[in-house]
């Protein structure tokens, strides 16, 4: 099966090199190219798209207003947002994730990285990594950027809705870690793992394992550590 790629990003001569590396590879293909949020919620729909490359600073509607534009459309339930950034750490990420949006990726990153990216979002999997998306999240809560005073009870009540062994599996996750190595600290099989993470975003309301690592935090089962 082909993945269909939608390229959102202001600079054409970027949107160009991207094209033609996702281009170059036989499971996937750029079916359009925005040059602003409004165009990019218009073509996922119109393309059908499975993976959106979303640039956050875009004018007219930036890419965190049309990532949460196409996350709430239930008509485009399928569709992965990897957010691009020039900066690893950038305040505009954390809140992209609760918008809706898989993971994020560095314009600095090497071609293997982006197609991997890529691959990963379309598999349904988030971007997650200890010293990526679980990091950033850690040190923006940590700061104070409101997610910490905006802590949300529902959520935290929801939580009781999980068996013990979820929790444990959703403190994992937003460690960031994969299936196979919360398998291992756990010591139960990849397949019980997949079957708890599945039934912890069921029970949460929770787009992907993004969203899992944003409730964990905004509930306060997990509390962030700067290192």
């Amino acid at each position: 099966m082909t993945i269909r790629v939608l390229l959102a990003d202001d600079q054409a001569l970027l949107r160009s090199a991207f094209r033609v590396l996702v281009d170059s590879e036989p499971d996937m293909e750029v079916v359009g190219e925005a040059s602003d949020g409004a165009e990019a919620v218009r073509l996922a729909k119109q393309e059908r798209a499975d993976v959106v490359l979303m640039d956050i600073r875009m004018p007219g509607t930036d890419g965190l207003a049309a990532t949460r534009m196409i996350s709430t459309d239930p008509t485009l339930a399928h569709v992965r947002i990897v957010i691009l950034t020039t900066f690893e750490v950038d305040d505009y990420v954390v809140q992209s994730l609760r918008a809706g949006a898989s993971g994020f990726l560095g314009k600095g990153s090497e071609p293997d990285e982006l197609l991997n990216a890529i691959r990963v979002a379309a598999g349904g999997e988030a971007l997650l990594s200890p010293t990526a998306t679980k990091g950033l999240i850690a040190r923006f809560l940590a700061q104070g950027d409101g997610l910490d005073d905006d802590r949300d009870p529902a959520r935290a009540e929801r939580l009781e809705a999980l068996t013990v062994r979820e929790r444990e599996v959703l403190v994992q996750v937003a460690g960031g870690h994969s299936n196979d190595e919360i398998a291992e600290r756990l010591e139960v099989s990849p397949l019980t793992v997949k079957t708890h993470v599945n039934r912890a975003m069921a029970k949460l309301g929770a787009r992907d394992r993004a969203q899992l690592v944003v409730i964990a935090y905004e509930s306060g089962l997990v509390r962030p550590r700067v290192e």
